[in-house]
């Protein structure tokens, strides 16, 4: 992949914060059940932290997926294709992917947190504004966009590889 440089540090820092947030939600649960079980008095601040961060667990994981090309997908008339038709489905497919992210993740998302922010909506035990929680949505479809476009310029590089090496060994 040649542009690797690109996404590997994106890829890196995804993976970073999420193990981060996946340890403090983690710590949460443990000491929610341990409150709650063992000391007969729950709490609420712990449960409302472990909440917010599987939301960002959950849309980083998806953004992080994307950029390895886990994401679900079927595969079935896309499997066989090879030359320009594979690079043509790959470009459609990333295209269809970045116009997902942009208008429901990214213009959406951002319409979202910017109404909580104005009216100044805040979580109930920890008092902190909700467009925090929210930001994440926007964040991730930029990044998913921005693998969209390493993608169908991979995909574009690809095909044109092929030719560029017929063309060099013939002379």
């Amino acid at each position: 992949m040649r542009l690797e440089k690109y996404k590997k540090p994106i890829d890196q820092l995804i993976a970073a914060f999420s193990i981060i947030v996946m340890v403090v939600l983690v710590a949460c649960v443990v000491w929610q059940v341990f409150s709650r079980y063992v000391l007969n008095n729950p709490s609420t601040l712990t449960d409302e932290l472990a909440r917010f961060s599987m939301i960002w667990v959950g849309l980083l994981g998806a953004a992080y997926t994307t950029g390895a090309q886990r994401h679900l997908s079927i595969d079935l008339l896309t499997g066989n294709l090879s030359g320009v038709r594979k690079m043509i489905s790959q470009v459609i497919i990333n295209l269809c992917i970045f116009g997902f992210c942009a208008l429901a993740m990214v213009w959406g998302g951002s319409e979202l947190v910017e109404k909580v922010y104005t009216t100044g909506q805040v979580s109930p035990a920890m008092q902190i504004p909700m467009a925090y929680v929210y930001a994440v949505l926007p964040i991730s479809g930029l990044i998913m966009m921005f693998y969209a476009v390493i993608f169908i310029l991979e995909a574009m590089l690809e095909h044109h590889q092929p030719a560029q090496q017929i063309i060099e060994e013939r002379a």
